[in-house]
């Protein structure tokens, strides 16, 4: 690896570890959004998801399998997503400008994904194999979501760069505070990246989860339905991770941290059930 980037790298490494605690709030404890989001720009990242995104749907289009604005678990995704949509923005301020979209595409896959500036989609697979009660699509949903809202892709696409060492260095202080010049690191955000098939690591996945579940538990969906999830994840996966997250924790770890962490979000879903 160049010396300087690796001292770039050195130097994240640094920043996260001595990043202030976040203010004391209700709710789960994840800490500040990675460093190695800075090397790359949000709006860059955004902007090459949702060119995927739209081709993507193009292509289900083509095949027949995109589902029509009027069919029936369409609109059930569209109507929890709408519930939890207007919690996002308390994680990523961005997201109270990003366009969201739901999309259903016919496909036996057990799968769901959000992408960088909130582009969701479900395959009917995980409906219709996994038999999804509401509250347990939420917390899919709120998992998927919490991925975007934390940057994860972003995160990624910023170890690589270093890791690869495409991104010019200067004015380090600078970059790591203020951002980097987009020319830097445009070509991973255009196009170096499917940002469709991207693996997100352990910690990301454990991130996401207890994400996922309070913002489940603030729109009013409970949050005890994540231990369900996980058993009928399980038992259709004969107790291996399911494709969307195979390279990842198995369903008795995320059961456990799940349970762990009820107690500080099921005050959260108490009082989104009294309207609260």
């Amino acid at each position: 690896m160049n010396l300087k980037v690796l001292k770039l790298a050195l130097l994240l490494l640094t920043m996260t570890a001595i990043a202030p605690p976040t203010w004391a709030r209700e709710g789960v404890e994840v800490g500040n959004n990675s460093a190695f989001t800075k090397l790359v720009p949000a709006e860059q990242v955004e902007k090459g998801a949702g060119q995927q995104y739209a081709q993507m749907l193009s292509q289900a289009n083509e095949k027949k399998a995109l589902a029509h604005k009027d069919h029936p678990q369409l609109k059930r995704l569209r109507a929890i997503a709408i519930k939890l949509i207007p919690f996002a923005a308390s994680w990523n301020p961005r997201a109270k400008d990003w366009q969201w979209e739901v999309n259903l595409i016919g496909s036996p896959q057990i799968n769901a994904f959000c992408m960088p500036g909130g582009k969701i989609a479900f395959y009917t697979g995980i409906l219709d194999k996994l038999q999804l009660s509401d509250d347990e699509v939420a917390m899919v949903m709120g998992h998927e979501v919490a991925h975007a809202l934390r940057e994860h892709a972003r995160e990624r696409m910023g170890k690589s760069a270093v890791t690869n060492g495409v991104a010019r260095i200067g004015g380090v202080l600078a970059s790591a505070f203020l951002g980097i010049d987009p020319h830097l690191t445009d070509g991973l955000a255009r196009g170096g990246a499917n940002l469709l098939t991207l693996e997100f690591g352990r910690e990301d996945e454990s991130e996401a989860d207890l994400v996922g579940m309070e913002l489940a538990a603030r729109a009013g969906f409970d949050p005890r339905s994540g231990v369900t999830l996980w058993q009928k994840m399980g038992a259709a996966n004969k107790g291996a991770p399911p494709q969307w997250l195979s390279t990842h924790p198995s369903g008795t770890t995320r059961i456990a941290d799940i349970q762990k962490n009820l107690p500080k979000v099921m005050p959260l879903f108490e009082k989104a059930r009294r309207g609260g």
